[in-house]
């Protein structure tokens, strides 16, 4: 496995600028998530890792190595895209088996065979071996396709939105085979997503991209409790962080235009007076959705509540975040 370093990589594709002068570095061994939603520049960067684009400027390594004129092949990495990439003739097993017999793996058929096996056993598809990958269902293909990715031992994995097709619970089963997976084997992981739940449980660190530029790298805990902007903070966190105007309670800083909420950091039963607009039973909590001086909010209660719609509650800020004129947090 290996270090992957990106040190002020750009991009442009005529006159859209894809990646601003992105700098970072994805530790041996780490689980990384791009995090940012359509046209953050995740993708791009994922295509400049592989070789599949080339920088307009900036250097990209890995393992120490500089990549640039050296091809997906001559990289050692293993993709895994949000579309299907499968060969509709050949079988599960013989769509496995293919990364595996390229001239330069060489793989023995014994090993061939073994990979292939512990890997369709994980993926659960053990039983769809002998199908033509034009039988199987969406979810089917796709855990195929993330299987000719596992059989292989590269220096690192690129995975573009690989779960975003798949039904909830294969989702979240899914999720954690991969997390598993990267934790054992310490691959290093490359992985894109819009879906901040699948950051917060599989990564090791996030990368916070919007309109190309990276703009807060480290642990999805330091992320979401820490966080560089309003932005940042938005992209961690279920519900979403209630950003309101700074005034609305005392205390504020002097440059303070917003304070930002997480729904756990709001205290009940003193303070500004609100009223509930909806409660929303989860089973293990209960989510209020309060309007505060015609703002809207949502704070976490005890999943037994008695409260109902049109009652008061009192509540005040704990711990909150403040943020300026321009969006950035005000330490």
């Amino acid at each position: 496995m290996a270090e992957v370093a990106l040190r002020g990589v750009s991009k442009s594709f005529g006159g859209d600028v894809a990646l601003d002068d992105v700098t970072m570095t994805i530790p041996d061994g780490s689980f990384v998530v791009l995090l940012g939603p359509t046209g953050a520049g995740k993708t791009t960067t994922l295509r400049m890792v592989s070789g599949l684009d080339v920088p307009d400027r900036g250097q990209i390594s890995i393992g120490g190595r500089d990549m640039a004129g050296l091809t997906p092949a001559q990289r050692d990495v293993a993709m895994v895209f949000q579309q299907y990439s499968l060969y509709p003739h050949l079988t599960v097993r013989q769509n496995l088996e293919f990364p595996l017999k390229s001239p330069i793996l060489r793989t023995p058929r014994d090993e061939i065979d073994r990979k292939v096996g512990a890997v369709a056993e994980m993926l659960q598809i053990s039983h769809k071996l002998s199908n033509k990958a034009t039988e199987l269902s969406g979810g089917e293909m796709q855990r195929v396709s993330i299987g000719r990715a596992l059989v292989r031992n590269p220096a690192l994995y690129l995975m573009d939105e690989p779960l975003s097709s798949l039904d909830a619970k294969l989702r979240s089963d899914l999720r954690i085979e991969l997390k598993n997976i990267q934790a054992n084997s310490g691959a290093t992981l490359l992985y894109v997503t819009h879906d901040q739940i699948e950051a917060m449980t599989m990564a090791t660190h996030v990368g916070v991209l919007d309109q190309g530029r990276l703009v807060q790298f480290g642990t999805p805990r330091a992320i979401y409790e820490d966080p560089v902007s309003i932005y940042a903070a938005s992209r961690l966190g279920q519900p979403r962080i209630n950003i309101l105007p700074a005034d609305l309670f005392p205390g504020a800083p002097a440059r303070a235009r917003n304070i930002g909420l997480r729904p756990e950091h709001i205290l009940q039963g003193a303070g500004q007076e609100s009223q509930v607009q909806r409660v929303e039973r989860l089973g293990d909590q209960t989510r209020l959705h309060l309007s505060l001086k015609g703002h809207d909010l949502i704070t976490v209660t005890d999943a037994h509540t008695p409260l109902t719609p049109g009652a008061l509650v009192k509540i005040q800020p704990q711990n909150p975040f403040y943020f300026d004129a321009t969006g950035a947090r005000i330490a």
